[in-house]
């Protein structure tokens, strides 16, 4: 278990039938992603959202970087009854970041960058809302990218020292053209030759409000729509859109939930 986890507490219950208790496991901390398994039929709130549930009863809850310290689940059993169940989550320390040498308008855009930003934004809320009922990947992860990280999840960003918002991802430094691959199976929900912030982006939806998302690249290899295997090369490496230098921006949403990727994954392969 990683440093942090914590037990699932039992808050008010009216039990679900024996043959099929309620089931999470994963990473409660800020920043993780956890599995949930219920009845087949069962529906399933947290924190005022209803989830997406396979037919099988699978759903997938995540915690944002600031969340805790503790948050609510209910299902409602196919029976009637219902459980409510209270996820502690660990709070994390985060670091802080300081880049220098970006481009001034990518720091504090223009005001003719304004309406561009938040077309793209759009875009990519609209990708991150997909509620596909169905798990298309097996849930487990790889690095899409060798290479330094060059930047971790939830760090304070000083951007040519003017505070921003944290970093909600991991960044991979890595040469350009290195190849950027797929770190699950999925669908690709979204591809952007040239975004303002991220430049070469590409985004993939795994199911049950699950998405990824690849950025700075300097070459997309996949279409809109097709479906993609893990390990599958999605791109290269690039440095377009905000950066200072080559790298992959690995980034990993549940929903609107910014996760941090390296909690998916072990240590990078040497």
């Amino acid at each position: 278990m990683r440093p942090g986890c914590a037990a699932v507490l039992i808050l008010a219950l009216a039990a679900p039938a024996a043959a099929q208790p309620l089931a999470i496991d994963g990473s409660f901390v800020q920043g993780g992603l956890a599995h949930g398994k219920a009845a087949p039929g069962a529906g399933v709130v947290f924190e005022g959202r209803p989830l997406p549930v396979t037919k099988d009863g699978r759903f997938l809850i995540g915690f944002a970087h600031d969340a805790g310290p503790a948050v609510k689940l209910i299902v409602a059993w196919p029976d009637g009854r219902e459980e409510l169940r209270q996820l502690e989550i660990g709070k994390r320390k985060y670091k802080v970041q300081r880049i220098d040498g970006l481009p001034k308008r990518k720091v504090t855009p223009e005001p003719r960058d304004l309406a561009r930003i938040e077309a793209e934004a759009a875009l990519l809320n609209a990708a991150r809302a997909r509620a596909t009922a169905e798990a298309l990947s097996a849930g487990r992860f790889v690095w899409p990218a060798r290479g330094r990280v060059s930047g971790v999840y939830g760090s304070r960003r000083i951007l040519n020292g003017e505070t921003r918002a944290p970093h909600l991802g991991v960044d991979i430094a890595a040469p350009v053209g290195a190849p950027v691959m797929a770190a699950a199976d999925g669908v690709v929900s979204l591809i952007h030759p040239d975004m303002f912030f991220t430049g070469q982006t590409v985004m993939i939806d795994h199911g049950l409000g699950l998405s990824s998302i690849y950025i700075h690249m300097s070459a997309i290899l996949v279409k809109e729509g097709e479906r993609v295997t893990q390990g599958q090369a999605v791109g290269c490496i690039g440095a377009t859109g905000r950066a200072t230098g080559p790298h992959l921006h690995w980034g990993v949403a549940w929903f609107d939930v910014r996760l941090d990727p390296a909690l998916l994954v072990g240590p990078m392969p040497k």
